[in-house]
């Protein structure tokens, strides 16, 4: 049987060891592995390859995805569609695993539906806001990465004795500010899951700032957008001199952390067990265990999360 493999949309440390280990237990289990480029535009372009070990060698350091990536107006029109499935068909491609997120999932839960073609979807988001998993491939090396930038900009503000804002990527879920502002003993975190209270962090931070305390450091996740009404109560109510720090698309590269690179082995080797069968589902990782679910239940269904880590949080916003 042979297999194909691209990658779909946001880019994330750990596509790339997932990418290596599909090769080789693809190989391992006697299906013929293929790679897609630029993703669903690439499918649509006919940009397929075979794939070999010689081909992943040298990747699993690597962020990003040798397999590059894109995202494709173009597939929500069904003759592109078409030429897609056509190109799989030139190849003899049956069944596809996907790199994405949900909204590459949709994409391909459609094509399923018109052309059979099975699929096994890959949670991959630094953002770790798709619905049925508790994690997402590349979550660890993104927390990673700011968890370091939050440590050298609180080197300096504390230097200074300056307030500093960082905004966190995320979308309109605040994970990433949320663990990372917790990991790093942020004094205040803004996130659309939790409800802010600015008078009661004015009283708080101006009994610590009585107390000795000579800087700020804020994390705000951008579904917020909250990053300028932070900078401005801790420059005007405060009285502090304020920096804002936009942390941007540095926190979706870096090597893999160990922990990315072991559960892009285990999310793939879960795909490739199931991918024999009638398949159009994500891996999801639930309660420490790899499982499959239906992509209607991903789709129609939204990511909540975690109360312990709201609860945690909720302290750094009131």
């Amino acid at each position: 049987m042979k297999i194909g493999i691209f990658t779909s949309g946001g880019d994330a440390a750990g596509m790339n060891p997932a990418i290596k280990a599909f090769v080789e237990l693809a190989i391992e289990n006697s299906f013929e592995p293929y790679f897609i480029y630029d993703g669903l535009e690439g499918l649509i372009d006919g940009k397929i390859e075979k794939a070999d070990f010689h081909m992943v060698a040298g990747i699993l350091h690597r962020g990003g995805t040798i397999l590059r990536s894109s995202r494709s107006k173009r597939f929500y029109d069904k003759k592109y569609r078409q030429k897609a499935f056509d190109n799989l068909e030139k190849h003899g491609i049956e069944r596809l695993i996907v790199l994405g997120g949900d909204g590459s999932f949709r994409a391909m839960d459609v094509f399923y539906k018109e052309f059979g073609i099975n699929f096994a979807g890959i949670p991959v988001t630094i953002d770790n806001d798709i619905y049925g998993t508790d994690y997402c491939l590349g979550v660890d090396t993104a927390l990673n990465v700011i968890r370091h930038l939050l440590d050298n900009i609180r080197d300096t503000a504390s230097s200074f004795g300056r307030a500093f804002v960082v905004e966190t990527m995320g979308r309109s879920c605040g994970y990433l500010a949320i663990v990372s502002a917790i990991a790093s003993g942020a004094e205040i975190c803004i996130a659309p899951e939790l409800e802010v209270d600015f008078e009661g962090i004015k009283k708080r931070l101006k009994r610590e700032i009585e107390n000795g305390r000579t800087y700020i450091l804020a994390v705000v996740g951008e579904g917020s957008n909250m990053t300028e009404t932070v900078r401005d109560f801790l420059l005007n109510e405060l009285k502090f001199d304020t920096r804002v720090t936009v942390l941007g698309h540095v926190q979706r590269g870096g090597n893999p952390t160990i922990f990315d690179r072991l559960m892009a082995y285990k999310f793939v080797e879960c795909a490739i067990e199931h991918i024999k069968e009638n398949i159009h589902h994500m891996v999801g990782f639930k309660n420490s265990k790899f499982y499959l679910i239906d992509i209607d239940s991903v789709a129609n269904n939204k990511y909540k999360l975690d109360d312990f880590l709201i609860k945690l949080a909720q302290t750094k916003a009131v």
